[in-house]
């Protein structure tokens, strides 16, 4: 058999498995542009809604709270903000039918107040008429409780702030843990470091436990609308709750839409006193394969795979800072 046979058999077992591996990476390419472009709608979406958060101009009225974390949170204002600014980002803003669809993807909302949380989640209930109704809706608002082995319980802030009720006495007292500590025998109230500690973890636990139950309900609410994708809550780094409890803000979470033989999945968080800032990206080095994050006006030749709010979520993906010419 002479060599161009050969040559022309070798195409023809080949070249399937050359055009798919072809196929394959223009799709890869496909995804990770949309997952970039998701990403960033979601992101920005999320610090819209923080930033108008804070409608405090009355706050040296309020009365019991001197604190600089308390505002007056108008999270109807966020939840509007939040929508509006995904369906510009996503070019939908236009279209009321698709914009419906899209909230079928935001299994939930969190609007994280000075003393408590809301979560806007789709719910069931009946209308005017009797006939059940699937609506997206804010859950009541939840304040940060905690009650000890000695059964005194305690609302917590985003502050040493505090509101507790002794279980021997039964007298209630609110105000700061260094004024409270001496006034009570409380336990959780004589170390300021304990307090702080059981104060960030009961607000992370409480309101994971509340998000896993309505992610849950979001799943049967949507399988009756045919989904086949299973809703669950995403791993929230140690830092980003540390970030976030610092101050009243938003967390937004965005699942389950088709991208490839892939589904989209990720969450947002933004703060109610967010200060712009530029955007960050994380792109490749083609020359080394390095990993590098930079402002979005650098001159840099990286094609962009991936935006950070911080330098520190860049770090922990494995990105170093570039040398930024501009």
């Amino acid at each position: 058999m002479k060599i161009t046979d050969w040559a022309i058999i070798f195409v023809l077992i080949v070249g399937p498995f050359l055009e798919a591996l072809s196929l394959n990476s223009m799709d890869l390419q496909e995804v990770n542009r949309l997952q970039l472009r998701y990403t960033t709608a979601l992101r920005t979406a999320v610090q819209d809604a923080g930033s108008v958060l804070n409608r405090n101009e009355l706050q040296q009225f309020e009365v019991g709270y001197s604190s600089d974390k308390y505002m007056r949170t108008d999270k109807e204002l966020a939840l509007s903000v939040l929508l509006q600014s995904l369906a510009i980002n996503f070019g939908i803003a236009d279209d009321s039918l698709v914009q419906a669809a899209l909230m079928k993807y935001i299994p939930a909302v969190v609007v994280i107040d000075y003393d408590g949380y809301w979560i806007y989640a789709l719910d069931e209930f009946s209308s005017a008429n009797g006939e059940p109704r699937l609506e997206h809706r804010w859950h009541p608002k939840r304040p940060y409780v905690y009650t000890d082995s000695a059964g005194n319980s305690a609302a917590f802030s985003l502050d040493s702030y505090i509101r507790v009720i002794s279980s021997t006495t039964g007298e209630e007292m609110r105000g700061w843990l260094e004024d409270l500590a001496p006034a009570t025998a409380i336990p959780l109230l004589q170390d300021a470091e304990v307090f702080e500690q059981v104060r960030r973890s009961t607000i992370v636990r409480q309101i994971e436990e509340d998000l896993q139950q309505v992610i849950a309900e979001h799943n049967e609410f949507t399988a009756r609308l045919g989904f086949t994708y299973t809703f669950t809550l995403p791993t929230i780094p140690k830092e980003e709750w540390n970030n976030t409890l610092d101050d009243v803000g938003v967390i937004a979470f965005l699942q389950g839409i088709p991208i490839g033989n892939h589904y989209y999945n990720n969450f947002a968080l933004g703060g109610g006193r967010l200060r712009k800032t530029e955007r960050l990206e994380g792109g490749v080095d083609p020359t080394t394969g390095i990993k590098y994050y930079y402002f979005a006006k650098c001159e840099l030749p990286y094609n962009t795979e991936e935006v950070f709010a911080r330098k520190q979520e860049a770090a922990a993906r494995g990105y170093y800072e570039a040398i930024c010419r501009r």
